[in-house]
């Protein structure tokens, strides 16, 4: 139980000293959470666009706070969101195509 409050407050502790980086988290945890739903439910692409569009803003939220803010690891966020980004346009691109 001590350690399931620590994690609490770790988490309460983030949230409250970067806001945007926690929500940025949340959706990127609830992206890969509705893409790997959408894994065992093929056929059902509500849970693909949903999180491909979890992917998209967060991937946009992170380039955009990193050029307003830019943090110590600057080259490296903006690599990984851009690469998300890309990721994502053409998870759409592609769900497009076949739908």
């Amino acid at each position: 139980m001590r350690s399931w409050r620590f994690w609490l407050n770790s988490l309460i502790f983030a949230s409250q000293h970067n806001p945007p980086r926690a929500i940025e988290l949340l959706m990127l945890v609830l992206a890969i959470a509705m893409l790997l739903l959408s894994t065992f439910a093929p056929d059902n692409p509500p849970y693909i666009v949903l999180g491909l569009s979890f992917v998209v803003g967060a991937s946009s939220s992170i380039l955009i706070r990193e050029e307003l803010a830019p943090s110590h690891q600057k080259r490296i966020t903006q690599f990984t969101a851009l690469l998300l980004l890309l990721i994502g346009v053409y998870g759409f691109a592609d769900l497009i195509i076949t739908l």
